[in-house]
C-alpha cells in the first residue's frame, strides 16, 4: 500500500458503482479515509435498481487500505448533503479530497431522438441529477475543504474540453449541456477556490467498463474481452480503477496546482503519472475515438494501451 494519503480525508459524492467506486478504492490504497456516498444501500435501492451498494465500495476501501465509511446521502436534498458535511468536520476535522461523481441519469440517456422529442421532464431531471447535484455538494463542502490549504476538488465528467469541442449529437442535447455543465464547473471552481491554496478539476475516464457497461454486453470484468465478438472497438475500454488511479495520483501529488482549472483524462494523466489499468496497460480511449473509431478504421489499439 502506498500511504501517500494517510491522515487525509475524502468525500466521493456518487461512489456506489461505477467511476466513483473506482475512485473510493484507489484513494484508500493510499490510505485515505474516504466517505462514500450514493442512494443504493443494502436497506434499499435507488431508482436504478441496481444491485450495487456504498456498503460494498466502502468495504472495498477498507480492504484496499484505507478506512471506507458509507453515508446513504441524495445529493439534490440540501440538508442531508450539510449533514454529511457536519458528520465529516465532526469525525475528522478537516477535508482534503472532494470527487464529484453523482450522476444516475442511464435511464434518460436516449439516441437516435431529435432534441425536441425526448421527454421534457427527463431531460430536466438529467440536469438536476448531473449539475444541481454537483452544485449543493460544492457549496456546502467548499467550507470545509478551504479551510486547509491544499484541498482538491475533482469534476468527474465524460469527455475533456478538447474531445468534447464539438456538439455529441448523441446522446444528445441534454447529455451534451450536462457534461459541458460539469467541465465548467471545473473550471470555475478551479478560481473560486485558488486563493485559497486549493486546486479544481474535471477529470474524465475513457470507454469506462462500469458495471451497467459490463452488463449491457453480458460480460464480466474477467470475461470483457469476450464482448469484443459485438463490439470490437471495446477493445480500448477501462476498467474504472484507471480512472481511480488517476484521480489518487492527482491527490497525492503536491505540485497538483499545475493542473487547476483545467480538463484531463484518465490516458491523458496516466502518461504523466505512470500508473496503468489493472492489465497494465495505459487505455488513451478519446485518442482512440478521435483517430479510429470517428475515422471509420478497423479496431486495432495498437499504439493506444
Amino acid at each position: 500500500m502506498d500511504e501517500a494519503l494517510t491522515g487525509k480525508t475524502a468525500l466521493v459524492a456518487g461512489g456506489t458503482r461505477g467511476a466513483g467506486r473506482g475512485i473510493a478504492v484507489a484513494l484508500g490504497e493510499r490510505g485515505a479515509t474516504v466517505y462514500v456516498t450514493g442512494r443504493s444501500t443494502r436497506a434499499g435501492r435507488s431508482e436504478l435498481d441496481r444491485p450495487e451498494t456504498i456498503e460494498e465500495t466502502a468495504e472495498l476501501v477498507t480492504a484496499a487500505g484505507g478506512r471506507g465509511v458509507p453515508v446513504r446521502t441524495d445529493h439534490l436534498e440540501p440538508d442531508q448533503v450539510a449533514a454529511l458535511v457536519a458528520r465529516i468536520d465532526a469525525e475528522q476535522g478537516r477535508l482534503d479530497v472532494l470527487v464529484n461523481d453523482i450522476w444516475g441519469a442511464e435511464p434518460f440517456v436516449a439516441f437516435d431522438v431529435p432534441f425536441w422529442e425526448r421527454p421534457l421532464d427527463q431531460g430536466l431531471r438529467m440536469l438536476r441529477l448531473a449539475v444541481e447535484t454537483h452544485l449543493i455538494t460544492s457549496h456546502l463542502a467548499l467550507p470545509l475543504l478551504v479551510r486547509n490549504p491544499g484541498g482538491l476538488v475533482v469534476e468527474v465528467t465524460d469527455g475533456t474540453a478538447e474531445t468534447n469541442a464539438e456538439y455529441r449529437k448523441e446522446p444528445g442535447l441534454f447529455y451534451d449541456l450536462a457534461k459541458w455543465s460539469v467541465l465548467r464547473l471545473g473550471l470555475s471552481q478551479a478560481a473560486e477556490i485558488a486563493p485559497h491554496g486549493c486546486t479544481a478539476l474535471s477529470v474524465s475516464p475513457g470507454w469506462l467498463r462500469s458495471e451497467e457497461m459490463l452488463d449491457t454486453f453480458g460480460v464480466t470484468e474477467e470475461t470483457w474481452r469476450d464482448a469484443l465478438a459485438k463490439e470490437p472497438h471495446f477493445a480500448i475500454s477501462e476498467s474504472p480503477t484507471f480512472v481511480g488511479r488517476a484521480v489518487a495520483a492527482l491527490a497525492a501529488d503536491p505540485g497538483r496546482h499545475r493542473w487547476n482549472g483545467t480538463s484531463q483524462s484518465s490516458g491523458g494523466l496516466a502518461r504523466v503519472y505512470g500508473f496503468t489499468d489493472t492489465d497494465g496497460s495505459r487505455p488513451d480511449s478519446w485518442r482512440y475515438i478521435e483517430e479510429v473509431v470517428v475515422p471509420g478504421r478497423p479496431a486495432d489499439t495498437t499504439g493506444y494501451r
